[in-house]
């Protein structure tokens, strides 16, 4: 069994980059995949180098203990220097998933107070220029990529006629990435003691970051999670998973380090010494033969890709050989999250000789709260708890969870904290669970209406079906999604505004369901234009039986019943993926 006794001191995340330093300084700790097809090493060394010198750059910016520093960026060896830099000079790193709208990144970067603002490609900073001005306390943005070609960015966004900076305000707060590496360097030569003495008076109980998770309405909530916080659950971690776990191992990472599944998967490879090769979604599956990794941590999707592939072969035994084939043939770890994994597949995988460990957690729990073990787990549930994690169930069965993992409260949002938690103390999950005689948890229900999409995606249903109140031809909009790739709708028709409509377009009868069609379509894409790419709907149908009181699937207020109705059109629902 991997011995985790080394690792059981709770230590602020960029500390297990440092503490190995020396032994591990010449060894790749990243792979980076190349144009050509190769893949590029970063050693250890250049890596803490690199988080080091932007670490200093943050302090002589102004970075303080307390303040934060936004990351607007994809998957990059740069986004994860940024982050511990930011936590290694005090600060409280603020991941923006690159899925966010221009309107939802100035959201979050200026409600979090962010002082500094790390991005990266054209396509994000565009976003980032074209609500500038409310950006609020931002001082500072940081490019990741000097080869950002910022003229061009503000050429393209001023003649798409969006708002945009002038090039003194870009010139007054834009600094290129080898630039912050130069003031680094030069803050580090100044005061060399400065760095490890900064980083070893953090406090376990200051914030180390902040991650915004979507409610079921309105904006998204910060939730500050303390060094201590992540420090406890992942010890908490290791501990269960240890007989699968092995120092020095190659991990495939492409999971979005702005969710705290991928940076959780980025800093176990820095506490044990993994060997990360660099991937991405649409490239992963292809590169799991080539790299044949050890881990692999994934959400169903890709499981689920995996093993239609090795259920083409009817034999176990070639089956089993497939499923190698796919996977490289050396995987000990595989971990899934973000949604829940069939068990059909657990047991294919399982049968095939690989044992798919899930678990469940939220955000405010740093994240996890059970998990299935290597020498305990039922492919009917979520776990156990883990080793500081209390659990008990509400008189009405939903889950409630106490712990050092458990966040304190939501930025800048009291009344959110207090309907948060009990008078006691307990944590609200918003789920409804049940344990099993042998103390296993299973999740039954969900008291939040939020839709969890296979990829991980959390998305609060009722913020877009909101988009179509202002749409007259729309009576009601039901996403659809729980589980699978992407969202689709139901829609119902309003008969009297779409007769209007039509009429007032002097639409023939023969005419009206193909323009019924269309306007439905323009409906449904005027609402996507909005929203963050997984949130978008992808499919929809017009739905012929009505909603009704009396049926049962509105309110006596006419608010759609969201479960009703899922169970009355089941059929339709899931046909629209056929």
């Amino acid at each position: 069994m991997f011995d985790i006794t080394p690792y059981r001191e709770l230590k602020i995340a960029p500390r297990a980059v440092f503490d190995a330093l020396d032994e591990r300084r010449a060894r790749p700790r990243f792979m980076l995949p190349t144009a050509s097809g190769d893949w590029e090493a970063v050693t250890w060394g250049a890596y803490a180098d690199a988080i080091r010198k932007l670490a200093c750059a943050l302090s002589a910016l102004g970075l303080g203990v307390g303040d934060r520093a936004a990351i607007f960026a994809p998957n990059r060896v740069q986004w994860i220097e940024a982050a511990l830099a930011i936590q290694a000079a005090g600060g409280v790193m603020v991941p923006v998933y690159p899925a966010c709208t221009a309107e939802q990144a100035a959201y979050i970067v200026a409600h979090s107070d962010a002082k500094v603002l790390f991005v990266d490609t054209a396509a994000l900073l565009s976003r980032v220029f074209e609500r500038f001005g409310e950006l609020g306390s931002v001082q500072r943005v940081v490019l990741l990529d000097d080869a950002l070609d910022v003229s061009k960015v503000l050429a393209e966004l001023r003649a798409s006629g969006k708002p945009a900076p002038t090039i003194a305000d870009v010139e007054a707060k834009v600094m290129g990435f080898a630039r912050a590496m130069a003031l680094g360097a030069a803050r580090d030569a100044e005061a060399p003691e400065a760095f490890m003495a900064r980083m070893d008076s953090i406090e376990l109980g200051q914030p180390a970051l902040m991650l915004y998770t979507s409610g079921t309405t309105g904006n998204p909530k910060g939730v500050p999670l303390t060094h201590a916080n992540v420090a406890q659950n992942g010890l908490d971690w290791l501990e269960c998973n240890a007989p699968m776990l092995e120092a020095n191992a190659v991990d495939l990472l492409w999971l979005p380090m702005s969710h705290i599944f991928g940076l959780g998967e980025a800093c176990l490879g820095n506490t044990l010494g993994f060997t990360t090769y660099l991937s991405d979604p649409l490239k992963v599956l292809g590169h799991l033969p080539e790299v044949k990794p050890n881990v692999f941590m994934s959400v169903p999707a890709y499981w689920e890709k995996l093993a239609t592939g090795a259920m083409a072969e009817a034999d176990p035994d070639a089956r089993r050989a497939k499923l190698a084939s796919l996977t490289g043939g050396r995987l000990k770890f595989c971990l899934s999250g973000g949604a829940g994994l069939k068990r059909e597949i657990k047991q294919l995988f399982f049968e095939c000789g690989l044992l798919i460990l899930e678990g469940y957690g939220l955000t405010e729990c740093s994240p996890t709260l059970t998990l299935n073990r290597p020498e305990a787990f039922r492919f009917d549930s979520v776990g156990k708890a883990l080793p500081s994690v209390e659990l008990r169930l509400a008189d009405d069965g939903e889950i409630l969870a106490r712990g050092p993992n458990v966040f304190g409260g939501y930025h800048k949002d009291p009344s959110a904290t207090r309907e948060a938690f009990t008078d006691d103390g307990w944590f609200k999950t918003g789920d409804v669970g049940r344990f099993t005689d042998d103390g296993f948890l299973q999740i039954v229900d969900r008291k939040k209406e939020i839709l969890v999409t296979a990829g991980g995606k959390n998305v609060p249903p009722a913020n877009i079906e909101l988009r179509f109140a202002d749409d007259p031809i729309v009576s009601h909009a039901i996403v659809y999604g729980d589980g699978k790739k992407y969202l689709v709708a139901g829609i119902w028709l309003n008969p009297e505004a779409m007769d209007a409509k039509l009429s007032a377009l002097g639409i023939a009868s023969e005419q009206r369901g193909a323009a019924i069609d269309e306007l439905v379509s323009a409906s449904v894409a005027r609402v996507n234009e909005h929203l963050a790419s997984f949130e978008q709907i992808k499919r929809y149908r017009v739905m012929d039986a009505a909603l009704t009181v009396a049926g049962g699937l509105l309110t006596s207020t006419l608010k759609p019943r969201r479960k009703q109705i899922y169970q009355a059109f089941a059929q339709d629902f899931e046909g629209i993926y056929a």
